[in-house]
């Protein structure tokens, strides 16, 4: 469970000081940065796994309250409040949402493929029908693959406004055009390759999710040490 919060932490660090680079340091990106350098430390001291939570959901409110910053077109749409899951309230929650939704189901597979049930979680408490392994693998993903496609998206201005509507439950969702854009920008991104740190072999970006549940069930029989998180370079 560490190793996985380790893993989420270090990559959300990492798309924002790309960002920070990208576009400029704004003083909330800077500081968003620092407390997760911080954050980073403070996870080696959790003792046991409310800490680890706890911890943990701090990192994801500092991460998502700079988010915005790395919003740098069509800003009065693509925006936060906050994050807002069931159901989505804004544009960019609805696209969050979306991709992790899609990302939850590629690491159940990846788990599946090796022999692991998606189910038995470590950082995820165990619920009837959730897939807690999964939501805990995706950890590390959501940054560096789903974030990074959504920020691709709006900036690049592949999307736009009149793509989603608002229901009368308050629920933001997009219509299929933008649906069918997402889903394309999200399969070419899968097709990117790079050189996976731990394996040191390149490997297409869709494949990451299988390698890393590889290396997870290693470690659960005893082949590895310990579980190495994907961390983006």
């Amino acid at each position: 469970a560490r190793n996985f919060v380790i893993g989420k932490i270090a990559n959300c660090r990492t798309v924002l000081q790309r960002a920070a680079r990208d576009h400029g340091a704004t003083d909330q990106l800077t500081t968003a940065i620092a407390i997760l350098a911080n954050g980073l430390r403070r996870i080696t001291t959790a003792d046991n796994i409310d800490v680890l939570r706890g911890f943990e959901g701090e990192a994801a409110n500092i991460y998502f309250g700079a988010f915005n910053n790395m919003v740098v077109a069509q800003c009065d749409t693509f925006s936060m409040e906050a994050r807002s899951r069931r159901p989505p309230l804004d544009p960019l929650n609805a696209l969050l949402s979306f991709l992790y939704t899609i990302l939850a189901h590629d690491c159940s597979a990846a788990l599946e493929g090796v022999g692991l049930d998606p189910q038995v979680g470590f950082l995820h408490a165990l619920r009837p029908g959730r897939p807690s392994l999964a939501l805990d693998l995706m950890e590390e993903f959501r940054p560096i693959l789903a974030d990074r496609v959504v920020l691709s998206l709006i900036n690049r201005q592949q999307i736009t406004a009149k793509g989603f509507k608002t229901s009368e439950s308050g629920a933001v969702v997009m219509d299929d055009d933008t649906r069918k854009t997402v889903l394309r920008v999200w399969q070419e991104k899968k097709q990117e390759t790079l050189t996976h740190p731990f394996i040191n072999e390149k490997a297409e970006i869709g494949l990451l999710p299988h390698l890393q549940a590889l290396l997870f069930a290693r470690h659960l029989r005893g082949d590895l040490d310990a579980y190495p998180p994907f961390l983006l370079k």
